[in-house]
């Protein structure tokens, strides 16, 4: 237990001029160490979360927290289904929608696509494609017009813009005199969306609901999409309508859909995690050089405290106190300055725009054009709780090589 004794000498020892400035510049070294390791690394999780924030909005934008379909086929009882899933709780909307494979072509060009049918008002509640609309509107989608959407990279490949016509040959055959042929329908591009995600604007086109199940199904949907009013909710859902339609139905939410690159997002943040870690452990070693230093040009001091009464252990605590203000000062310094700095990390980057004339994120690359600090306060209270840890420890060594000099080898010489 460390007493006012060895608190006061301790910050004694820290706040006295030493004649080998050496040993300041290794402390002022070791803190600064320590400031901009843990600034760094509040700074890029932060970053991270709000990376993983963006992505995870504009996924969901598109598949959804939950989606129910039946086991084979169709959903042909989707208007019962959905009944009973409206009452469950955490259920904020739903939107039946239909679902297929074709090959779209224009001028020559095909390209391989998912064709989805929805109704524009009701998916408006489960989806953002209305927000990401570049051209064109979702409301231009009207049963029998059969119109389409395409994602601005499918619609870049095929050639098309808002007003041509385009071919859909799609996935499900009929019956003709000449034997199975698969459908085809000439389609009119009524608008263009970018989610900034090249999975679905490079192979997903948007249909009305009615035309594409003309398409694909004589009758019935392919499924039903919920909206939770809490998204960490979809896997409790998603159980509780397993175990309502039973198992002539399958219930699958978001993190089953994207599990691994969920999944792989978490093991960077961990990753970088360790990585920005060492920083903070470079840091520790200084302070165990200049702690050691320290207690080479103190060895006549601490003879002569041990001579006045002081138990080894009072002198392992009055050195341990040196290093852990270090440690302490420096921790809370990078607390304040990771905060800061994530959250204005988009003023920051804006300042190095202007300064260096040139776009860091340019939206041709990134799927969006600037960086975002999601500060999730648990990460810095575990971030500031790491740094405490391991610049403690680096003081145990030196202190307790301190709580060995023996006073008469100390003094032989003085």
């Amino acid at each position: 237990m460390i007493r006012p004794l060895e608190l006061f000498i301790g910050l004694r020892y820290l706040r006295a001029r030493r004649r080998n400035h050496f040993i300041s510049f290794i402390s002022v070294m070791a803190g600064l160490g320590i400031v901009l390791g843990v600034t760094a690394l509040i700074t890029v999780l932060s970053v991270m979360n709000g990376f993983g924030q963006e992505l995870r909005d504009r996924i969901l934008g598109a598949v959804s927290h939950v989606t129910v379909h039946a086991a084979h086929g169709p959903l042909r009882d989707w208007q019962a289904v959905n009944e009973k899933i409206s009452r469950l709780p955490h259920v904020r909307a739903t939107a039946p929608y239909v679902e297929g494979e074709g090959m779209i072509s224009l001028a020559g060009n095909s390209q391989p696509t998912v064709v989805r049918g929805i109704d524009p008002q009701r998916t408006e509640r489960v989806s953002t494609f209305r927000n990401h609309m570049r051209e064109g509107s979702l409301d231009d989608l009207r049963p029998g017009r059969f119109g389409v959407v395409l994602g601005s990279e499918l619609a870049w490949r095929l050639g098309a813009g808002v007003g041509s016509r385009i071919n859909l040959l799609s996935s499900r055959v009929q019956v003709t005199p000449a034997g199975l042929l698969p459908r085809s329908k000439t389609l009119t591009v009524v608008g263009i969306f970018q989610l900034g995600i090249s999975e679905y604007d490079g192979g997903l086109a948007l249909m009305n609901l009615d035309d594409a199940s003309r398409i694909f199904f004589s009758h019935g949907v392919t499924g039903i999409r919920l909206d939770l009013d809490d998204l960490f909710a979809a896997p409790a859902v998603s159980r509780d309508i397993d175990r309502i339609l039973g198992k002539k139905y399958r219930a699958i939410d978001w993190t089953e859909q994207h599990a691994s690159f969920f999944r792989a997002l978490r093991l960077e943040k961990i990753a970088m995690f360790v990585i920005m870690m060492l920083v903070v452990a470079v840091a520790a070693f200084n302070i165990v050089s200049m702690l050691i230093m320290m207690v080479t040009e103190k060895e006549g001091d601490i003879a002569i405290l041990r001579t006045l009464g002081l138990s080894p252990r009072s002198i392992m605590g009055i050195f341990m106190i040196n290093g852990g203000i270090l440690g302490i000062g420096g921790t809370l310094a990078g607390v304040l300055g990771g905060v800061l700095l994530a959250d204005n990390i988009q003023a920051v980057v804006q300042f190095f725009e202007d300064l260096f004339g040139a776009q860091l994120f340019s939206q041709d690359i990134y799927y969006y054009t600037g960086l975002v600090g999601d500060i999730h306060w648990p990460d810095v209270i575990v971030i500031a709780i790491a740094s405490l840890v391991v610049t403690v420890l680096a003081t145990v060594y030196p202190a307790r090589r301190a709580s060995l000099v023996q006073p008469s080898e100390a003094l032989r010489y003085e």
